[in-house]
């Protein structure tokens, strides 16, 4: 089956009649932005892949204007792995660590060692929240079904699947106090162990449609619209100016006397900023500085 079109959309899924709800993702050019700016290895630039479709789905689950993210540390060849999206699906991240002694690894704990999964929630002008796993299962999928267990109570199953084109994704989860409890516990059940049957070649390959109907042609499924997923920095030159004002007029005098300019490479997009002496100093004698 030819590869499906539009490929950069997350669409929200119900299943009519019972307290299950699902989300489904699939990423192109969006993960492409990323990783094409890189140069990861094959095996960094798959498990990238599955932390951006997992941002890209748990961003779903927001009630509120903000940010999610999903942040790994570990003692392995890749020291962070990180994704996060915007509830207006705006994706970006990063991966760091040695990524040429990451090339001969493709698990999670190969690629991470021992470490910690930490996901981020972020409102839009409210407090912080941060839940932390540690990263002890086979994959990232089991790593954030435990966290939902532990962290929001709230059953949750996730498949996520790239490879160097695409990544894919698929979540579904129980909805907390919704009707008779034995039926809610047969009902997921019964669409968990479906949902165990889908395979990363039909993510990868199917369209939406096609993937739900597969894995639920028996079920009372409400597909909603797509929204559109887009890679998107927010870096600035009035960001990186306000972060230079933060360093100090002295440092970056030294700079400036040791390297000839002050030159800022943004981690996540690549963009370069550069500012001679005579940016800094009209920097630091404008009154955005005079504020600090």
């Amino acid at each position: 089956m030819p590869p499906m079109k539009n490929n950069d959309i997350l669409q929200r899924f119900l299943f009519d009649g019972t307290g299950i709800r699902g989300e489904i993702t699939t990423l192109e050019s969006s993960y492409q932005n990323i990783v094409s700016r890189q140069n990861y290895p094959p095996a960094v630039a798959q498990l990238f892949g599955e932390f951006i479709a997992a941002a890209s789905l748990l961003s779903a689950t927001l009630k509120f204007p903000g940010i999610i993210s999903i942040q790994a540390r570990g003692d392995g060849p890749l020291s962070t792995v990180m994704a996060e999206c915007t509830s207006g699906t705006k994706l970006r991240g990063i991966v760091r660590g040695d990524l040429q002694a990451a090339e001969n690894h493709s698990s999670l704990q190969d690629l991470l060692g021992a470490g910690t999964l930490a996901i981020t929630i972020e409102p839009e002008g409210g407090e912080r929240y941060q839940g932390i796993v540690p990263m002890d299962a086979g994959s990232l999928s089991q790593c954030l079904e435990f966290y939902f267990h532990q962290s929001e109570q709230l059953p949750t199953k996730i498949r996520l699947s790239a490879n160097d084109e695409l990544a894919a994704g698929v979540l579904v989860q129980q909805m907390p106090n919704t009707g008779d409890i034995d039926k809610n516990a047969a009902d997921w059940e019964h669409i968990s162990a479906l949902l165990d049957t889908v395979k990363s070649e039909e993510q990868l390959s199917l369209s939406h449609n096609d993937q739900l109907y597969l894995l639920f042609h028996e079920e009372d499924v409400r597909l909603f619209e797509p929204q559109d997923m887009q890679f998107f920095c927010s870096c600035s030159r009035q960001r990186t100016e306000s972060a230079l004002i933060n360093l100090g007029v002295t440092e970056m005098r030294e700079i400036i006397a040791e390297q000839g300019l002050v030159l800022i490479t943004c981690q996540f997009c690549d963009e370069e900023y550069r500012f001679d002496e005579s940016h800094i100093e009209a920097l630091f004698n404008s009154p955005q500085a005079t504020l600090h």
